[in-house]
């Protein structure tokens, strides 16, 4: 559909969520008014959406995604049932003092967690919550630097789920370096532009070079005086579930044995990378492990463990529920035709060493709108990398510019499985996630534009 009106339901997304903090019934709002372009009639609407709904429901990546989300909430159920999170809490805490410490911490997690970015968000996220209530860091905070590592650690470093996905994607356009896809991935690191920044940003921030603006110092605000860690508004029930485990006294848990925590998480990223980085396999490892290890030790009952398996799956309901709508709106927009009308909007500005900033301004806003992040890469790296060769443009520059502009959208979009992941763990809404992270994305984002503008002219 060759006209501006395939933008309305991305704008009705972000315009009802801005309004209304609800991060469904913007998804949904978007699907209506997508079903109803489509449909161009009233009784082609209501089929429209669940059209969309079905397909969504039996996307391979979906079901995948779905699964993996429900194993990481029966894993994290499971540590928390069993008390095994306030073990290591009272464990960390015997290193971690400060509130700087703890998001040091969680930084440097975030940087271990390299392999892939959902394992990043759930693990690092899980991880570091109850140290980070204790010395009173907002949940936005958290937030901020639990996905601020996740996507720029992973376009980073070469051997994690986006490098191996980005390298076949230079390797299937004939870019090679050292005869692989690969090595052109590796040729490409320093041009990462939104990693290098946004991960000097997120630290910088940390140890309070960069000062905290925007929701973040508003919570801390709030913090201050109330001591509640939770945005504003935030479900009653979100913070009751939160709380089992921090009321918790720490002599009700002692000894505290870290290794409950730990081996869950170490046999995750462990058979994770062994079996070529399939982190469904991974979780499904660490869940079995848990199951045994608890029963055998006995620190839970067998019944109790089927238990919390069951309300691991339950309480990520609202979460699937979100992936689901996520992947409908996206399928709607494919068919508005949203990526080639965007497409040969912006194709006339990629000229000459302008190339690889209007690619990377170009691939983040589509990111941040759509919540597609792998898959624009697919659409634009065929066109992109082809037209940097006839244009005398470096194309593992061009290609860098289009998986920053995915990072920056896997950062920042709040109905994008990322970011869903990130709050999820870190227990607080996904708008609310986006809020916290948007001010610095944005910094990092201008700081990459400029350093893609000046290497497009240099290179």
């Amino acid at each position: 559909m060759d006209s501006p009106i395939v933008l309305i339901p991305i704008a009705t997304i972000f315009v009802v969520a801005v309004l209304s903090k609800r991060t469904l019934v913007a998804l949904l709002c978007g699907l209506i008014v997508a079903s109803t372009i489509l449909a161009g009639n009233i009784t082609g609407i209501v089929p429209n959406v669940f059209t969309y709904v079905y397909s969504s429901m039996s996307n391979e990546t979906a079901q995948w995604l779905i699964l993996v989300i429900a194993l990481f909430g029966m894993l994290i159920v499971l540590l928390e049932r069993s008390k095994s999170v306030v073990e290591f809490g009272n464990w960390a805490s015997k290193f971690i003092k400060t509130p700087r410490q703890a998001l040091l911490g969680t930084f440097i997690l975030g940087i271990i967690v390299f392999v892939d970015d959902y394992l990043n968000n759930l693990a690092v996220g899980t991880t570091m919550k109850a140290i980070t209530d204790k010395h009173g860091i907002p949940r936005t905070q958290l937030g901020y630097v639990v996905n601020s590592a996740a996507a720029p650690v992973c376009i980073i470093i070469p051997i994690s789920t986006w490098a191996v996905y980005f390298a076949g994607l230079f390797e299937a356009e004939g870019i090679l370096v050292d005869g692989s896809g690969i090595g052109a991935y590796i040729s490409s690191i320093p041009f990462m532009f939104y990693g290098w920044f946004a991960l000097i940003i997120l630290f910088l921030q940390i140890v309070g070079i960069i000062p905290k603006f925007g929701l973040i110092k508003k919570d801390y605000a709030r913090v201050a005086e109330t001591g509640d860690v939770f945005p504003e508004g935030t479900d009653v029930v979100m913070k009751a579930d939160a709380q089992k485990d921090a009321d918790t006294p720490d002599n009700a848990v002692k000894p505290s044995n870290p290794l409950f925590f730990l081996l869950p998480i170490i046999i995750l990223i462990v058979v994770t990378l062994v079996f070529d980085k399939e982190i469904l396999y991974g979780v499904s490892a660490a869940v079995v492990f848990s199951i045994i290890a608890f029963a055998v030790c006995r620190k839970m009952k067998f019944g109790e463990l089927l238990t919390a398996c069951f309300d691991g799956v339950l309480t990520m309901g609202f979460t699937i529920l979100l992936t689901v709508m996520a992947f409908a709106v996206q399928g709607a927009n494919l068919d508005l035709g949203l990526a080639d009308y965007v497409i040969a909007l912006v194709a006339p500005l990629m000229n000459g060493g302008f190339l690889p900033v209007v690619v990377f301004l170009f691939c983040a806003i589509y990111a941040f709108t759509t919540g597609c992040f792998w898959d624009m890469a697919v659409i634009i790296t065929p066109i992109v990398l082809p037209l940097a060769l006839v244009m005398g443009v470096n194309p593992i520059l061009a290609g860098a510019a289009v998986f920053s502009g995915a990072a920056f959208g896997s950062t920042t979009c709040f109905y994008g499985d990322a970011v869903i992941l990130a709050s999820q763990a870190c227990g607080i809404r996904a708008i609310d996630q986006m809020r916290g992270t948007l001010p610095y994305a944005v910094v990092a984002a201008v700081l990459s534009a400029i350093a893609f503008l000046i290497t497009g002219f240099v290179l």
